[in-house]
């Protein structure tokens, strides 16, 4: 039976949204600075493991994502955090410009909303727990690329 609806008509109707979820291990400890705006930004770079097939030996296995912390919370949670921490980031991705000389520049961040350390599933641990329904617990799952998180299985590095 055919609804009349196309599947490009339901795409068009959903609500454009910007949502990060990254869920990896901190690459070094994360550096505050004061702007000259007088604003402060925790950033850090969270490596990710990419959990699609290497196409090439050449091919890298991970992503490493540079994100901003703005907020009070959001930064006061960065800050304790360390190098090799695994952690849940989420945010909003932003385009942010600057000046190198004359020329103009830009880069990709996550602006973080919320950042939590996690603790790392065991290595050779089953990487998939059932998920009930009223449960909001985050754990990693090592190198496998993929993490349970409230009502389902996430994998690292694509969408779910």
């Amino acid at each position: 039976m055919t609804t009349g609806r196309s599947e490009e008509s339901v795409v068009a109707a959903e609500a454009p949204v910007n949502e990060v979820r990254l869920v990896g291990r901190v690459a070094k400890d994360p550096e505050e600075r004061d702007l000259p705006s007088g604003d402060r930004v925790v950033t850090l770079r969270l490596v990710v493991p990419r959990s699609a097939p290497r196409r090439s030996v050449k091919a890298p296995t991970v992503d490493a994502i540079d994100v901003a912390c703005w907020t009070g919370v959001a930064r006061r949670a960065a800050l304790r955090l360390k190098e090799n921490d695994h952690t849940v980031v989420e945010g909003a991705l932003r385009r942010r410009f600057f000046r190198t000389g004359a020329a103009v520049q830009s880069r990709y961040e996550v602006e973080a909303t919320m950042v939590r350390r996690v603790t790392p599933a065991r290595t050779g641990a089953s990487t998939r727990r059932p998920a009930s329904s009223g449960d909001s617990s985050v754990a990693t799952a090592g190198d496998s690329g993929v993490a349970t998180a409230g009502k389902g299985t996430i994998a690292l590095g694509r969408a779910p």
